[in-house]
């Protein structure tokens, strides 16, 4: 997402350095060439109008003008008022009000809404609360199912529901038997309908009336573009909505919902979807994605997955193993584990900024299923092996190819690869490199 918008946006900027001094009429040209970027971008037309109109008023002033360096100045003015776009900072669920507390999920049939529903309550657990899945959709059974399959899963509570039962009567029942649960949190994952009509926004009403939700979360598809900003529009007329989760934004759309929303309707977008793993969804930082529309990555995104990809305790035990060197092919494996939990090696490299727009990268094939292999390879060899690799011989290698569905090559390769990080590791532990490297963060 945002790749067609980066690249314009950056080619309009190099345009701009081309120029050894700034005057209105080359600004005009760059803002011009950022306008139609945002247009193509399916952004709001009112919203392009408003942030080409505050970056001019800032771009022809002194502050760019008598700059040593006013092109770069000039992309600091538009990273600043796209961030203030999109809503300046993050906002969080509210959760205030008296227990338990209960967020109502709507949105249109097909955007996500029971995916997020699981996704949210992920989210819930890990921040301490308890949450609770309610299933309100009763006009496809195949929701209802889908909820109770999805908490199984991941071992969250659901209601019992079921297609007999009334909408806003579930919704009653639901609460108490959260309390009787241990429960605090409840999310309602509320019926859609193909398009906003009457009978829909009737019940969504009824709903509201009957749990006095803490937080209501409009579900929104990120890639149906400027029918999202006037979808929330219609959703918030009539239920004032907290604010936005846009879902698939790890896909192709063009960006225009999540430049567009906030201006449009003065809510939030609080959570993107990135992804179909239950941990696929992050909170949105209007500065962060600014800074990832411009190509300047986003670092802050970047350590917060590999904080909640590393557990402390285990952390501690690696950095004394790499300390004396003991670092196994099993510690291999699990530092690979960590990694992919952070999610594609593509998706975290384009948050370092100079690399996600790099040619190099652009050259280079990323394949994922690489780290499975890795792991598919190790969980093949004998816990004797995994511990001293130096006893792998040429037959065992022929066992280990043949058990991981490899071939021997494959297996040589992440020996000499191992072998390579154990030499780095003695280069590091003898030039007293691992003092002051971060908990838990292997030096490769």
């Amino acid at each position: 997402m945002f790749e067609n918008l980066s690249d314009k946006l950056n080619n309009a900027f190099k345009k701009l350095k081309g120029h050894g001094k700034l005057n209105e009429k080359n600004i005009e040209e760059g803002l011009r060439e950022v306008r139609m970027a945002l247009l193509e971008a399916d952004a709001h037309y009112r919203v392009v109008k408003q942030l080409i109109a505050g970056i001019r008023e800032r771009a022809i002033g002194q502050e760019v003008l008598s700059s040593l360096t006013p092109a770069q100045q000039v992309i600091k003015i538009v990273n600043e008022e796209l961030t203030e776009l999109m809503g300046s900072k993050n906002e969080d669920l509210d959760l205030s009000g008296p227990a338990p507390a209960s967020i109502m999920l709507v949105g249109l049939q097909g955007s996500g809404k029971t995916t997020t529903a699981g996704k949210l309550a992920v989210y819930l657990r890990k921040e301490g609360r308890k949450p609770y899945l309610v299933p309100v959709d009763v006009y496809r059974p195949a929701a209802i199912d889908q909820l109770k399959k999805l908490g199984g899963q991941i071992s969250v509570p659901v209601f019992d529901s079921n297609t007999d039962m009334k909408p806003v009567t579930i919704a009653r029942q639901a609460k108490k038997a959260a309390v009787g649960e241990g429960c605090d949190t409840l999310i309602y994952d509320t019926a859609g309908r193909l398009h906003v009509d009457e009978a829909l926004m009737e019940e969504l009403v009824e709903i509201k009336k009957t749990v006095i939700p803490s937080d209501i979360l409009l579900v929104a598809d990120a890639m149906t573009g400027q029918d999202a900003v006037n979808i929330a529009g219609s959703f918030n007329e009539r239920l004032d909505i907290g604010g936005v989760v846009l879902t698939k934004m790890d896909g192709d759309a063009r960006g225009g919902a999540a430049l567009s929303i906030k201006a449009v309707t003065g809510k939030p977008i609080k959570f993107v979807g990135v992804g179909e793993q239950s941990s696929a969804l992050e909170k949105f930082h209007p500065d962060r994605m600014a800074s990832r529309i411009l190509n300047m990555g986003d670092m802050l995104s970047f350590i917060e997955k590999a904080q909640s990809a590393v557990d402390e305790k285990d952390a501690a035990i690696l950095e004394q193993k790499l300390r004396k060197n003991e670092f196994t092919l099993e510690d291999f494996r699990d530092q690979m584990a960590s990694v992919r939990k952070m999610g594609s090696i593509g998706d975290l490299l384009k948050m370092i900024p100079g690399i996600g727009k790099s040619k190099q990268l652009n050259n280079v094939n990323i394949d994922d299923r690489e780290l499975v292999r890795i792991e598919a390879i190790i969980n093949s060899m004998t816990p004797a092996e995994r511990r001293k690799h130096n006893i792998i011989n040429g037959s065992r290698r022929k066992r280990i190819a043949k058990g991981s569905g490899t071939n021997v090559q494959d297996v040589n390769k992440l020996l000499k690869n191992y072998n390579q990080v154990l030499k780095m590791l003695k280069k590091f532990n003898k030039g007293g490199k691992m003092r002051g490297m971060p908990r838990g963060m292997m030096p490769f």
